[in-house]
């Protein structure tokens, strides 16, 4: 193991004394420096960009427009008047949407933090399958997945209604809780849950004094996932929604299928300005919380 070239193997591959972080940066910083501005990426990027924004920005133009039709006559808030005033049922539905997606996202964070640390720490069998099974809700087609649902339900004798569109959306959102988590615990030191034992710490004092704390960061970010998926989900709640149950995609689905109103415009432009404010206002919060742990 003496010969020249084993060492310098050695010297070429080891990183012992080289701070990965501090590399990470300087690579990084250099590689900005001689990118040129217009190559294939950022000219990929730009045009992905345009792709996306660009049917958002007629959306909200349009959602001022005075007619009803495809040209625009005159600017105009007649459509955020109506929205406001003559649209109890689009506001029904999006309350219905509200309520499932917190409620869902609450129950599968915390079912899919259970599950993704009880996972990762204890050793029993039939841990691969259940590693393996817990992603099968993000591979199958959500035709597959409401279908299921609805037998399911049938053959339970549940009625469909917002308590089976609940079951249904929590079911489908927990998977993504248990992948976020499980990144996170991937990266968990576990000699400080030794340290909080040495010092006297019981069981529950450590979980909830120094796990969840550590994995906050992935928890917030599996329950913000779960509230997006549940939002915007269409399919699994065509299939086990009931009378009363409508949340706002089957709404506007509904409304659509008449033609485009431009009062849908106007709640996409409220709904934009909202969710930008509050992936501002989480941005600080999350980085601050990542920092912190």
């Amino acid at each position: 193991m003496n010969h020249p070239f084993y060492f310098f193997l050695e010297k070429a591959f080891s990183n012992k004394g080289k701070p990965k972080a501090e590399n990470a940066r300087h690579a990084k910083k250099a590689w900005r420096n001689r990118t040129n501005v217009f190559n294939i990426s950022n000219i990929i990027l730009i045009l992905t960009l345009l792709f996306l924004f660009i049917p958002l920005f007629v959306i909200i133009v349009y959602s001022f427009n005075e007619s009803k039709g495809a040209e625009f006559t005159r600017p105009s808030l007649i459509w955020y008047k109506e929205l406001l005033f003559n649209s109890g049922d689009l506001w029904n539905a999006l309350l219905n949407s509200l309520i499932v997606a917190f409620s869902s996202a609450a129950v599968a964070t915390i079912l899919g933090t259970a599950a993704s640390i009880g996972v990762n720490w204890y050793k029993f069998k039939g841990k691969g399958f259940i590693q393996a099974i817990t992603y099968l809700p993000m591979v199958l087609p959500e035709v597959i997945i409401g279908i299921s649902m609805v037998i399911f339900f049938s053959g339970v004798k549940l009625p469909l209604g917002l308590f089976t569109v609940f079951a249904a959306h929590t079911t489908f959102c927990l998977p993504f809780v248990f992948l976020m988590v499980n990144a996170r615990l991937d990266e968990f030191d576990y000699s400080i849950i030794e340290a909080a034992h040495d010092l006297g710490a019981t069981e529950m004092q450590t979980m909830f004094k120094v796990t969840i704390p550590a994995i906050m960061p992935g928890i917030l970010a599996g329950f913000l996932m779960a509230i997006t998926m549940s939002l915007e989900d269409f399919v699994i709640t065509f299939f086990v929604s009931g009378p009363g149950s409508t949340t706002l995609p089957l709404y506007v689905y509904s409304m659509i299928r008449f033609g485009v109103s431009p009062v849908i415009n106007a709640l996409s432009f409220v709904m934009i300005i909202i969710t930008c404010l509050i992936a501002f206002v989480l941005r600080k919060g999350l980085k601050s919380i990542a920092a912190s742990h």
